[in-house]
């Protein structure tokens, strides 16, 4: 009853995706997910470049995407609680804290990632009512509005810029006396007119109503503390990826435990495949996970087959 032909960690898009083209080849699919089917796609307000769809948002799709792979009978378990896991040999196995054991000879681990959070009063009260780790996916809402970005590398000044088609202020916020991107990095974004900066300083809250209104900061030379009214604030102070049960395993991590795989999506383990957030790559967009997870399942198919 147990057993599956793959087993898919991670109810994302990337995860779906697989799950939708392994059952349609009639395979028998389990996906395991540690929260509601969707991943990060859920958290987002509306997605208005997903090719075909004109707006919709994160929670309608991720629905759509879960609905599809039931349709072609994908067993989807939520908001499990992984208590083991195990990669090696021809019967992989994964087991539940309540005790059910899944086998199967194949996985794909789509686990997904989330975005660093700075882990201060009102942060989770105002994510996605003013707060949000996507410049690509929100920066639109903020048309002619005064911006706050937080960060100091690569990712944060490249979306500082990049916000600056919307913004009509956008200030860097940044607890160091200087930049860790590079420089073409920082002299890009201090050739704009539209960019300010707070150096030496961190954020100690958020506050607002229905949506943020303002935040707190702290200057780290002085110690005084700043109110400081705002539409709106990006995070970009580093991205996690969700392998925290594989940093125990055989499955080969880079320094940032992401997942290490070959052109075809595989990992260092045979008939162990990664599809995602969770992998080490540049872009992390849902296209981007929908298309590692149509490759993995391709590729996870043709290995159970063989």
């Amino acid at each position: 009853m147990n057993h599956f032909d793959v087993i898919v960690l991670g109810g994302g898009p990337a995860g779906l995706t697989a799950g939708i083209y392994l059952g349609r080849s009639k395979a028998k699919i389990l996906i395991l997910d540690t929260g509601m089917p969707g991943g990060q796609m859920v958290l987002t307000y509306e997605i208005a470049n997903y090719p075909g769809i004109e707006s919709i948002s994160g929670y309608q799709l991720a629905s759509a995407m879960k609905k599809q792979a039931k349709n072609f009978g994908c067993v989807i378990k939520s908001n499990v609680k992984l208590a083991g896991l195990q990669l090696e040999g021809k019967e992989k196995t994964a087991t539940l804290e309540n005790g059910e054991t899944f086998s199967a000879p194949a996985v794909i681990l789509a686990t997904g990632g989330r975005s660093r959070m700075l882990n201060v009063s009102g942060e989770n009260e105002f994510k996605g009512r003013g707060i949000s780790y996507c410049a690509t996916c929100d920066g639109d809402f903020f048309q002619d509005k005064e911006i706050i970005v937080v960060g100091g590398g690569n990712s944060a000044l490249e979306e500082a810029v990049a916000l600056t088609k919307y913004a009509s202020k956008v200030t860097i916020l940044h607890e160091f006396d200087h930049f860790q991107a590079f420089e073409h990095a920082v002299e890009e974004a201090k050739a704009n007119p539209k960019i300010d900066y707070i150096m030496e300083a961190h954020i100690t809250g958020f506050y607002g109503d229905e949506s943020l209104r303002g935040i707190q900061y702290k200057n780290l030379k002085t110690g005084r503390v700043y109110d400081k009214a705002i539409d709106g604030v990006f995070i970009f102070v580093g991205y996690e990826a969700n392998t925290q049960a594989l940093q125990n395993s055989s499955v080969n991590l880079n320094k940032w435990h992401e997942i290490i795989t070959d052109e075809n999506l595989q990992t260092n383990l045979e008939g162990v495949f990664a599809a995602g957030d969770c992998c080490a790559k540049r872009y992390r967009q849902i296209t981007t996970a929908v298309s590692d997870g149509t490759v993995a399942a391709l590729n996870a198919l043709n290995f159970i087959q063989k």
